[in-house]
């Protein structure tokens, strides 16, 4: 059966095996047809071969439908439940039926597309805690997302480099209809020399373990909020290469789909709360590329749209759009910026984590807090309080040593970067001035200050926070402080964060 009529077919409600709603709402991309009953949602996938894919043939669709079942109740339970064939008996197309197998179909549960987190994003009801959410969400379901020998090849260059040309040959055609010539060789030009002049990175990624099998599509229409809590479904099922990747690749995509909504506040909100819960800063080394790379696969996916016959003229334009505007945020990725370094100083309870997260939100700046890299060191749990030992005069120590170093890594590579810690002494700050003046990396010392009584209260009503810290430390903090030299004094604005913070660090946003 031609694929229009079948999907004009299961429009009809005498196709299901149970009551279903008055209209059948369709739900169409290049490479499948979802359509929406009421209770259930039912998905088919079309006959198409982009390479990259092959649905092109009944056995292959139903090999395909069968292994997104199985990776995705892995995930998803709640949502996806059978495949099932498609019948058709005296004319008579049934889902489940009689008669001769046509096609397969994979059925779910199907949960209000209101609660997708692309249209909470549009009812304006996407908020940051949603975000900070998501992103401890990912971060454990990286941490169990398996790996091996097989899996960990796909970290090799030669592959990922291979990947990302496949989607510069297929979109090739559209140079002059949706990007310009110009932008594409320059988008291009900055992936080849990312693979030629940073191959260690790679290497060191492969080496550890950071190549698992990843969700592979994780954009805001496969995330939704259901059952009162947040579900990710929709994995790429169809090709290795798309799902067998670097963690950050995963992060990337759901990084970009907020960036290219200019909404970078949740994207950097979503960024930092996965890095600070899987302590893999490093991995912002190899970022951008994956970030480019995202861009242009939806680039891709929107262009290729476009060849489809069954789409309507309205949802052509829309792809159009869409195509170009992902085109040009892929470039984007690729224009390098100089970064900026602030160190956030001050006593416990001083309001520095709280100004400094504020600070990153708005300048998309990645934030390190000390709280969380100790107890990464310490193999203890971000949720867990730590005993006496992870604080330490040797703990400290080392503290700051992977504090500084992780803060030069990333500073390196051009990201805006805060560094949250008490930062009392010279000996700890001098490093991070070294740096500053080093790669000539704009630095400022933000120092936070208010009340004994305020610290002390503020620590007292502290809940769920990383940081151990308890008010009767605070008179150990203030004995051990040493104050801003004349050199250190020249990166210092002082902050008092219980009159109009916000105001006093606007300059920073200009």
């Amino acid at each position: 059966m031609e694929l229009s009529n079948l999907i004009k077919q299961l429009q009809n409600t005498n196709s299901y095996p149970h009551v279903v709603e008055t209209t059948i709402k369709v739900i169409q991309t290049h490479i499948s047809a979802i359509f929406l009953t009421g209770d259930y949602a039912y998905k088919i996938k079309k006959p198409v071969n982009f390479g990259f894919l092959d649905y092109s043939s009944m056995e292959k669709r139903q090999h395909f439908l069968n292994q997104e079942l199985t990776m995705n109740q892995a995930i998803a339970p709640d949502i996806y439940l059978d495949v099932l064939p498609i019948t058709i008996q005296n004319e008579q197309v049934k889902i489940g039926g009689e008669g001769e197998i046509i096609d397969y179909v994979l059925k779910m549960n199907q949960f209000p597309q209101d609660s997708l987190f692309i249209n909470l994003f549009l009812a304006g009801k996407l908020e940051k805690h949603h975000l900070e959410e998501l992103g401890k969400i990912v971060a454990e379901f990286h941490k169990k997302t398996k790996t091996d020998d097989y899996i960990r090849s796909f970290g090799d260059i030669e592959v990922i480099k291979k990947s990302i040309d496949e989607n510069y040959e297929i979109t090739d055609k559209y140079i002059g209809i949706i990007q310009t010539k110009e932008k594409y060789q320059e988008t291009k030009n900055f992936t080849d020399s990312y693979f030629k002049l940073k191959q260690d990175y790679f290497r060191q990624r492969k080496q550890e373990n950071k190549i698992r099998e990843c969700h592979g599509d994780l954009h805001l229409k496969n995330i939704c909020l259901w059952n009162n809590k947040i579900q990710l479904f929709d994995r790429i099922e169809f090709n290795e290469e798309f799902r067998y990747v670097d963690v950050m690749c995963d992060v990337a995509f759901t990084v970009m789909d907020l960036d290219a909504r200019n909404r970078q506040d949740l994207s950097n909100i979503f960024l930092n709360t996965y890095l600070e819960h899987t302590g893999d800063w490093q991995g912002l080394q190899v970022l951008p590329v994956y970030l480019s790379r995202q861009a242009y696969v939806r680039a891709k996916v929107n262009s290729m749209i476009l060849d489809d016959p069954n789409i309507s003229q309205e949802n052509h334009q829309k792809a159009q759009q869409e195509a170009k505007n992902y085109y040009h945020l892929a470039w984007k990725y690729t224009q390098q910026h100089q970064g900026k370094i602030i160190i956030m100083s001050g006593l416990s309870g001083s309001g520095k984590t709280t100004v400094a997260k504020y600070i990153a939100e708005k300048i998309n700046g990645i934030l390190i807090r000390s709280d969380a890299v100790r107890k990464h060191l310490g193999n203890v749990s971000l949720d867990e309080t730590g005993n006496s030992e992870l604080y330490s005069e040797e703990m400290n120590q080392k503290t700051y040593e992977r504090l500084i170093k992780l803060g030069e890594i990333v500073a390196k590579e051009g990201f805006n970067l805060i560094l949250d810690a008490k930062f009392d002494r010279h000996q700890l700050r001098k490093p991070v001035i070294e740096i500053a003046k080093k790669d000539n990396i704009f630095l400022t010392i933000l120092s936070c200050y208010a009340p004994v009584e305020i610290l002390s209260d503020r620590l007292s009503k502290r809940k769920g926070d990383i940081s151990d810290a308890t008010s009767d430390l605070l008179q150990q903090q203030k004995n051990n402080i040493q104050d801003f030299n004349e050199e250190e004094m020249s990166y210092v604005k002082k902050i008092d964060t219980t009159n109009n913070w916000k105001e006093q660090i606007t300059e920073f946003f200009r």
